[in-house]
Order: structure tokens, then C-alpha cells, then sequence
């Protein structure tokens, strides 16, 4: 396997206006600190690949509420508080006309919703009725509803951290403070909080915040996704983030999650120069995925709508279409025309050609008024995905007829998938409806362990599989993807989830059907090479991704992947997997 020499990380100092500094490689963290030891690693979990150096800038504090003050004019204060979350949901909703069709539109757009939710207001309205001023009012009623979201898991507790900030803008409104947010200290800087908002995150300049570090959030959380998708270094659940101060030199490795602190401001303007000639080199690579000898390996994007497409000119395609985006935050179910042109315009835009569309991921999880589903002590394990058809078929029935409508009308035949299958029987009854509209090529996503193990058996009824690993590391480790305690198990590189991915790809080579990976595993260049040697065929991931990935493929031979596969199944932890691949890649490029 051939191996470039170790790139470190980027950086910012003196030059770091002139040029974004970050890399996504996916190697081991260097950093040269001309003879001034760094003070000390933090660890936590790395969310979006690459690595970046600079001067620590954190997040102001949330605004405080004052003593409790007597309520002489309940009617006074109670509009006070209900016009302060009017104004924060205008705002949010004004941030995601901003951003029409992203995900980061949609995500504002779903908070934005939650500002104005009817049962917010009511608590709002109680708790003055009780005695609260409206400042008290607004935080009581936010932390209320947050227990709620945190008490029923899954995706409801990631969505804690939006009403973290729904109180915190409405609270500013009724005192008359700045509204938090990032701060602007004049220079490029690595953004240290506690954690951090879609209204935050979706504003983030590339060219001014290097990197990310939160003492909160996981791998799915909002700050990860939109992270991921601007090619920002982020490591989020790191313990020690509140401790780094104002001004700290800091490094940061997304891949790794490691955050080293008290660099040498020489040391990271070495980091800056390195940095910035792997990103020079990296902008080369072009081209469809292959590894050294040639073994192609497609290179696709996850997306949530069209506008996702602009910067994936060099994908082959799109990986994962999450159609729930047209869905999220809605009173009443998008109508057939409605999905009809979101999906067209994706089926024409897609670069390559290729679109692998998923079905509507949605349920208690991902709460949707219209659907009307009943509420469940545990929404994780319950009606979501592919099973809100045992009570709403008929919406799964409409996306199929508007996706099979926009392939007609596009001229290109997508790939259409459904989410949370778990068996052959389910596997069968979507194949079925979908083929009984035209649909050609059907498939399934791996997400939990049943039907990993199962894999051949859900091939004889589809043409290809696209494995999920987020929801199958929190299914396969019982481990919640917001709890940063058990960030440690959502690992990628663990080998329990990594021998569930080899089941997939064997399952696959036996039916000589493809496998893809569409979960956020894929974009590590280094774990890309694994899973290539585990039998997976293509790799999905955000547009940022794709030129790291592609050029570590195309320096490792099929054969180095598949030893590398081997290296990490036999690991005892993820971190001791990680070295020993990286470690056989270095022998690799010295023999060479």
C-alpha cells in the first residue's frame, strides 16, 4: 500500500486570513511543536474528518434570568413571553427561507416550528397564570418540554439542544439582551461551547471557523451534520471543552477526536503550511472511486434535497436521498405534485446519474403531526421507518407514486430504499410495491443487526443494501447516539459493528449485488478502506468528503484493504484498530 508522508493538521496564525486551513485525510494526528510540548489531549468524538490548528474563540454563555420579580399584570407579562417566542420562530423560520431546500434549511424550519408550538405557549401562558414573570416563564416552560425530549430518547433528546436555544433567544427578547450566538473576534478561531444550535451551526463561515469542539452532542446531533456537510473539523462530547480558555493554541482532529491543547503559535502556523499543500494536493484528485489496482469503489453524496448537489460536481451520484426533509416540520403531509417536483429535480440534477432515494424515515422519532401516531415509551424501538406503513400505508403509497411519476418524467430510473427493514418478510412486501410501480432496482437499509445477520436472505428479495451505521452502532451497542457518556461505543471502528458490515458485504459478494455505506463511516478515508475490504462497494458521504476519500482509495490496493479489514475485526477497541491499520499503511509506504 502506498502512503504519503503524515500531513498535520491545519492551522491558523499570522497567514490563516489568507486561507482556509483545514485537511481530511483521515491519518493519525502530527503535530511538530518545535520544542514546546503541547499541555495536554482532550478526547472525545470525532463527528466530521479533517484536522485544523488555531486560537481558541468560545461561545458567550447563555443570557441569565434576574431574581424573580413580583407579576402585577399577568396579561402584560404573558404577552411579553408569547411575543418573544413569536419573534424567535419568525427569525428562525427567516434563517431557513435563506437556505430553501437544504438540510440546513429544513432543520431551522423544524425549529423554527417548535417556537411556535401551541402546547410551548400553553405552558408558557400556565406558568404566568402561577406567578412567573415572563423571563422565568419562558425558561420553566422550555425545561419542561426538553425533560420531555430527553425522557423519550432517540432523536427527540438530539432535538433538546434546539430548545436549548429557543430559550435562550426568546429569553434575550424578553430582557432586551444581544441574541447568543457565534461570536466575531476578527481573526479565524476554533469555536469551543457547550454545545450549539442549527441557527448557530448553518452560519458558520468555512473561512473564519477552522474547527469545532462541544462539551455536549453525538454523531447525529445537528452540530455534526451541518459540520460535516461545510468539511469543518468537528469533535463533540469532549469532557474538558469548557476548561480550554479564550486564546488557547489548540489542534483538532476530527477523524480521531482528539482536541491537543497549548500548541506553540509557531507550531501552528507549521501546522497552517502543511495543511494547506495536502489541501492543494487533495483539490487534484478527480475522478470515479478505485483503489490502487483498479477495483472501482463509486463515490456518492448524501443529500437532503436538490440544493444539496452544487458542491458535488466530482460525486458519481447520490448515495442517500433523505426525502424526510419535504416532510419535517409540517402541519399536513407535502401532496403528490409537491413530491413529485422535489424528487424530479434531484432525478435530473444528481451528478452521474445514480440516485438511491430513501423512503420517508420518520415516526415517533422524528415526530410528524400528520402521520398521528400514538405515543410509545421507548420511540427508538417502536413506529418508525418503514413501519409507520403498518398504521399509514397510504403515505408510503403516495412517495412511491410520486417517485415512480418523477422517474417518468426525469427519463432516469432511481434506486428507492426503505429504512428500518428487519426481515425477509418486510424486505418482500416493500420490493413488491415498489416493483408494482415501475421501480427497478429495490433495496434495503441496514440499520439493525437482525437484518444484518440476515443479509443474504433480504438479497434474495432485493437488488442491493446500503448500510446505516449510525442506527446500527445504537442498535448493536444499546447505546443512545445523543449520550455522550457512551460516545465511546458509537465508535465506528468497533469491531462489533465493523463484523455486522462484514456480514453485509459477504452476503453481497454471494449474491453479486451491490453494498453501500451511507452512514458518516464512510467519510473516514482511513475506515473507507476497511469497509471496501469488508466487501462494500460504494461509500456515501457529504460533498467535503469525497477528494480525501477518493485519494486514499487511490493509493491502497484491494488486497491492503481487505488485510486492513482483517486488522481492525481482530482489534480489541477502536482506538487499537485504528493504529494498527494506520500502522500497516506506514510499513506499506516505507517498503515502498
Amino acid at each position: 500500500m502506498a502512503e504519503t508522508g503524515a500531513s498535520p493538521a491545519a492551522g491558523t496564525g499570522r497567514a490563516a486570513a489568507e486561507e482556509t486551513v483545514t485537511a481530511g485525510t483521515g491519518e493519525a494526528l502530527v503535530t511538530e511543536t518545535g520544542g514546546a510540548p503541547a499541555a495536554g489531549t482532550l478526547h472525545g468524538l470525532g463527528v466530521s474528518p479533517g484536522r485544523a490548528a488555531g486560537r481558541v474563540c468560545r461561545m458567550a454563555d447563555p443570557p441569565r434570568l434576574p431574581a424573580p420579580r413580583p407579576v402585577a399584570d399577568t396579561a402584560r407579562e404573558t404577552a411579553l413571553a408569547l411575543r418573544a417566542l413569536e419573534e424567535v420562530a419568525a427569525e428562525l423560520s427567516a434563517r431557513a427561507g435563506r437556505a430553501p431546500g437544504s438540510e440546513a434549511g429544513a432543520i431551522l424550519e423544524a425549529q423554527s416550528f417548535m417556537a411556535a408550538d401551541p402546547g410551548l405557549r400553553e405552558t408558557v401562558e400556565e406558568n404566568v397564570a402561577a406567578g412567573m414573570d415572563a423571563g422565568h416563564a419562558v425558561d420553566a416552560a422550555c425545561g419542561h418540554h426538553r425533560r420531555a425530549l430527553l425522557e423519550a430518547g432517540g432523536h427527540f433528546a438530539e432535538r433538546a439542544a434546539d430548545l436549548d436555544d429557543i430559550r435562550n433567544r426568546a429569553v434575550a427578547a424578553v430582557l432586551g439582551l444581544p441574541v447568543p450566538g457565534v461570536p466575531d473576534p476578527g481573526h479565524p478561531f476554533v469555536l469551543v461551547a457547550g454545545d450549539l444550535a442549527p441557527a448557530d451551526t448553518v452560519n458558520l463561515d468555512p473561512a473564519t471557523v477552522l474547527a469545532l469542539v462541544t462539551e455536549k452532542g453525538g454523531p447525529t446531533s445537528h452540530t455534526a451534520i451541518l459540520a460535516r456537510s461545510r468539511g469543518l473539523p468537528a469533535v463533540v462530547a469532549c469532557r474538558g471543552a469548557p476548561e480550554i480558555g479564550d486564546g488557547t493554541w489548540v489542534s483538532v482532529d476530527g477523524t480521531a477526536g482528539e482536541v491537543v491543547t497549548g500548541l506553540a503559535e509557531e507550531a501552528a502556523e507549521e501546522i497552517l503550511r502543511r495543511a494547506a499543500a495536502e489541501r492543494r494536493r487533495l483539490a487534484a484528485s478527480t475522478g470515479p472511486g478505485r483503489t490502487a489496482d483498479g477495483r472501482a469503489v463509486e463515490l456518492l453524496l448524501n443529500i437532503g434535497s436538490a440544493a444539496d448537489l452544487g458542491a458535488g460536481a466530482q460525486a458519481e451520484g447520490v448515495g442517500l436521498f433523505r426525502t424526510e426533509f419535504l416532510f419535517l416540520g409540517r402541519a399536513d403531509a407535502p401532496g403528490f405534485e409537491e413530491q413529485v417536483a422535489a424528487y424530479e429535480a434531484v432525478l435530473r440534477a444528481s451528478p452521474g446519474g445514480k440516485v438511491v432515494v430513501r423512503t420517508l424515515d420518520a415516526g415517533t422519532d422524528k415526530p410528524l403531526p400528520f402521520l398521528d401516531l400514538p405515543e410509545e415509551p421507548n420511540p427508538a424501538l417502536g413506529v418508525r421507518g418503514l413501519r409507520v406503513g403498518r398504521v399509514r400505508q397510504d403515505v408510503l403509497d403516495v412517495q412511491l407514486d410520486a417517485i415512480a411519476e418523477a422517474a417518468r418524467a426525469s427519463g432516469v430510473q432511481p434506486w428507492v430504499m426503505a429504512p428500518m427493514v428487519t426481515t425477509a418478510g418486510e424486505a418482500a412486501d416493500f420490493a413488491a410495491r415498489a416493483r408494482a410501480r415501475g421501480v427497478t432496482r429495490v433495496g434495503a437499509m441496514i440499520e439493525v443487526p437482525a437484518a444484518a445477520l440476515r443479509a443474504g436472505r433480504l438479497l434474495r428479495e432485493l437488488d442491493f443494501l446500503s448500510i446505516g451505521t449510525n442506527d446500527l452502532s445504537q442498535y448493536a451497542f444499546a447505546a443512545d447516539r445523543q449520550h455522550g457518556e457512551l460516545a465511546d461505543l458509537l465508535d465506528p471502528w468497533q469491531a462489533g459493528l465493523l463484523r455486522l458490515v462484514a456480514e453485509c458485504g459477504r452476503a453481497g459478494r454471494a449474491a453479486g449485488k451491490p453494498v453501500g455505506v451511507c452512514g458518516e463511516a464512510a467519510a473516514d478515508p482511513l475506515l473507507a478502506t476497511v469497509l471496501v475490504g469488508l466487501g462494500v462497494t460504494s461509500l456515501s458521504m457529504s460533498a467535503p468528503s469525497l477528494a480525501p476519500v477518493r485519494e486514499r482509495l487511490a493509493r491502497t490496493s484491494l488486497a491492503a484493504c481487505e488485510t486492513g479489514a482483517r486488522i481492525a475485526l481482530d482489534a480489541d477497541d477502536p482506538a487499537a484498530a485504528r493504529e494498527a491499520v494506520a500502522g500497516m499503511t506506514a510499513a506499506g509506504a516505507a517498503r515502498r
